[in-house]
């Protein structure tokens, strides 16, 4: 297949699965990951990618009783049989429609067009795989979050989310820090941290709403733009810290800075919205359920391909779930932290 349309998309995901199967035994890198509820086989070849997966989760305690398991294929044309991806045909590509195909045929996928970068998954077989032209062909933030859309998948299949959000916390309760980029959520969720307060993670964690709001984590990476890195002093801080990533962000992981290993999990009891102010302290209001919804929903929706109204419908019951604030940032890092942890400690 060189072109696909709606119509025969559902044909090209399974054929893209069955291919990426089919060459199970040429790939020559298998990279595991025991994550929250989840065991995770990555079957791909050797380069960038391979080394980002090794680094990039945070391993969850060992819970067999458990676990279920996912298998990700990660395939080019220069691993076995695997084919050329195909292009976008000439119909008007739109996401929304996109996603909706697929759930029809009980599968779940996205598209990148400017690399003619696939990802299908079949969440009743656990089944995923990634076509690419060749082994390093991905698009820049796949390396920082590698997997995101197949977790993504696998575990809304479980009822969970994930969600790009922070987290800090302690003595297991914490907070959810929600907003777009620039509004303060990586710089404050790392000053909390080298302040003595935990988390479990910046960019996107786990939220499961079983019984209660409970953030896991997933992702070890932590980023912060070059005025950030100053601000917090990271350069003194940490043993090692990559060049500036794609978004212009320094990475780096988040046991470096962490002052405790990282909990199985946190007792989320508030959303916080940071606002960078202009004050020299920080401050804590409630704010509405609708200006909440505002900063959590959309960016976690937009990076969370398909599932679009399922999305809204989740982010909607964390704000009913969850006693909404809006947390006007101060200058200082150590203040910052210390408004935190009193808020925790304090209940909310």
């Amino acid at each position: 297949m060189s072109s696909i349309t709606l119509q025969t998309l559902p044909d090209y995901a399974r054929h893209v699965l069955a291919a990426a199967e089919d060459a199970a035994a040429f790939y020559p890198v298998t990279a595991r990951a025991r994550l929250p509820e989840l065991d995770l086989s990555v079957h791909l070849g050797h380069g960038t990618l391979a080394r980002a997966i090794d680094h990039a989760f945070i391993p969850a305690p060992e819970n067999p009783q458990a676990s279920g398991s996912c298998r990700i294929f990660i395939a080019h044309p220069g691993i076995g049989g695997v084919p050329a991806p195909a292009s976008w045909g000439r119909g008007e590509y739109n996401h929304h429609s996109f996603a909706n195909r697929l759930a029809e045929a009980g599968l779940r996928g996205s598209y990148y067009h400017d690399l003619d970068f696939w990802q299908f998954h079949d969440p009743q077989r656990h089944v995923g795989a990634q076509l690419m032209a060749s082994a390093d062909a991905f698009p820049p933030w796949d390396q920082a979050a590698p997997l995101r859309s197949f977790l993504h998948w696998e575990y809304a299949a479980r009822g969970m989310r994930l969600t790009h959000a922070g987290t800090l916390g302690i003595g297991g309760k914490g907070v959810l820090l929600a907003g777009s980029g620039g509004a303060g959520k990586s710089g404050t969720v790392v000053a909390g941290l080298i302040n003595g307060l935990d988390s479990v993670g910046d960019d996107y964690v786990l939220i499961d709403r079983a019984d209660r709001v409970t953030a896991r984590p997933l992702f070890a990476t932590l980023k912060q733009d070059p005025e950030g890195f100053r601000r917090l002093k990271l350069k003194d801080r940490l043993k090692t810290y990559q060049p500036l990533n794609w978004q212009g962000k320094h990475a780096f992981h988040i046991n470096e800075i962490a002052p405790r290993p990282i909990p199985a999990r946190l007792d989320i009891m508030a959303l916080m919205v940071p606002h960078i102010s202009g004050g020299t302290k920080s401050t804590i209001m409630s704010i509405s359920r609708k200006d909440a919804m505002i900063a959590l929903a959309p960016s976690g929706v937009v990076q969370m391909p398909g599932e679009r109204e399922a999305g809204f419908r989740f982010f909607s019951e964390i704000t009913r779930d969850l006693p909404c604030w809006r947390l006007s940032l101060g200058t200082e890092p150590q203040e910052i932290a210390g408004v935190i942890a009193d808020f925790i400690l304090a209940g909310g």
